[in-house]
């Protein structure tokens, strides 16, 4: 039984490992077309986009597992049934549920480890993943300055050449507008031609002009109140001139980690139900702290009235009084609209923290029930490699998938319960794989057709 138990671990684990990097190869990949347009353009480093790379893929570990151990788990049991393997073992007397005992051992312990790294590395992740994107998002574009087009990258000024050189560092016809008086095109700069290059510290843009003129208004004529006048432009001619641009906010500014570390996404649980709890605490105080001021208010308003009735004239009295009443009833309703609209946000708040503390345990009780539907899915259909296992694997995951997403999305909604939106899918999950594990251990196809066909006959001709 010592040498069953190391061949199935043996047998499942080269499986598990492939699938576990291809899910998450292609989630990255997903990951990449969804921030493409954030990424693009941007000159990032081979260094920045490891990083990101490093860290996105450390956020999906705890989706990929899930899919490996279904995927994983009808390939082993499909090529071991396959092979006839499976019912050499059940003729000497070993049932599925004891040959399968320490691989679902084995599965117990992925689990706990998807809990323990959504729990304490997946928050660090989000965190690092998060702060990157900020940072690359406010990035600047890189320098693409291209013949025959005006570059407008650099603050303050527009730049347009005729020829770039294939080094991309000689130019011709270079053609340069200053905007950083605030006066319009009041500078214009043309040169046959120069070059371009970043100083040693990247710090600067500079660009080396031969052969050119400087055009430029007068300080005067520039504040002239009178702008229907033409203004007089100055020339200076020049053989040789460097412009320097300041290009220090083209890199990636790095934010500070704190301004994220109270999002949701990067605590662990421990610090979610202390986050829960607190969040409650103030909507509670906010609550009673209106409806106290609000109580105040409305007193005030009423002896506002009793005292306007005495004051005010007969003749005056009713229009004044219902146009007072009228502004101070608008005043309320303003009041309690904003209320709602402050106390719905603080209970959205309590409800993404909440989905968080769940999704983390739910996503690590899946490997667990998709392994239920797997394992005795492969002794049925008894199909190893990556044909039919693939195909049926992805037709349950994408089934698990959209019952966890749905149920999020209504427990976010207020239509379902917190524990029924986030457990819907696993709830889902587990009788299935109980009845596979039934078929499986029964030796019954999974679908019996002739079975099916006779229920059919005999109640259509009972309806006769």
């Amino acid at each position: 039984m010592k040498r069953l138990s190391l061949f199935i671990v043996k047998s499942f684990t080269g499986p598990f490992l492939f699938t576990f990097f291809t899910a998450i190869f292609l989630l990255l990949m997903q990951f990449l077309w969804k921030y493409i347009d954030d990424l693009v353009g941007k000159g990032l480093s081979f260094l920045d986009i490891s990083q990101l790379m490093f860290y996105a893929a450390a956020r999906l570990v705890p989706l990929a597992l899930p899919i490996s151990v279904l995927l994983s788990s009808i390939m082993t049991l499909g090529n071991i049934a396959e092979k006839n393997e499976l019912i050499a073992i059940k003729s000497s007397g070993i049932s599925l549920y004891k040959f399968t005992r320490p691989l679902f051992i084995f599965i117990l312990f992925i689990s706990a480890s998807s809990f323990l790294f959504s729990n304490y590395i997946m928050p660090i992740a989000n965190l690092k993943t998060g702060t990157l994107l900020y940072d690359i998002r406010r990035q600047k574009p890189s320098l693409n300055i291209k013949a025959g087009m005006f570059y407008n990258g650099i603050k303050g000024f527009s730049i347009k050449i005729d020829h770039k050189e294939e080094n991309g560092i000689d130019l011709e016809g270079i053609m340069i507008y200053d905007h950083t008086s605030n006066m319009g095109n009041d500078k214009v700069i043309i040169a046959e031609k120069g070059q371009m290059y970043l100083s040693e510290n990247e710090m600067y843009f500079i660009i080396s002009l031969e052969n050119g003129y400087s055009y430029y208004e007068t300080e005067a004529n520039v504040n002239n109140s009178n702008l229907n006048k033409n203004r007089p432009l100055q020339r200076t001619k020049f053989k040789k001139d460097i412009i320097r641009f300041d290009i220090s906010d083209f890199g990636i500014q790095r934010s500070s980690e704190n301004l994220y570390r109270n999002h949701y996404a990067m605590m662990t649980n421990k610090q979610l139900i202390y986050a829960i709890d607190s969040l409650k605490q103030k909507t509670l105080l906010n609550q009673q702290r209106y409806f106290k001021n609000i109580s105040y208010k409305i007193q005030a308003d009423t002896n506002t009235f009793l005292n306007k009735q005495k004051t005010i004239d007969k003749k005056f009295r009713s229009k004044r009084i219902v146009k007072s009443a009228i502004n101070d009833i608008r005043y309320t309703l303003a009041k309690i609209d904003n209320f709602i609209l402050e106390n719905n946000h603080k209970n959205t708040q309590v409800i993404k923290h909440e989905v968080e503390w769940h999704r983390k345990m739910a996503l690590a009780i899946a490997c667990i029930s998709l392994f239920l539907i797997g394992a005795p899915l492969g002794a049925i259909i008894r199909r190893g490699g990556f044909g039919l296992p693939v195909v049926v694997s992805i037709g349950f995951f994408i089934l698990y998938h959209v019952l966890s997403t749905t149920g999020e999305k209504m427990v976010k909604e207020g239509e379902l319960d917190m524990f029924q939106g986030m457990w819907l899918a696993n709830l889902v999950a587990f009788p299935i794989g109980l009845f596979l594990l039934y078929k499986a251990t029964n030796d019954s196809s999974l679908f019996d057709a002739n079975k099916l066909k006779r229920r059919i006959t005999k109640a259509f001709k009972k309806t006769i």
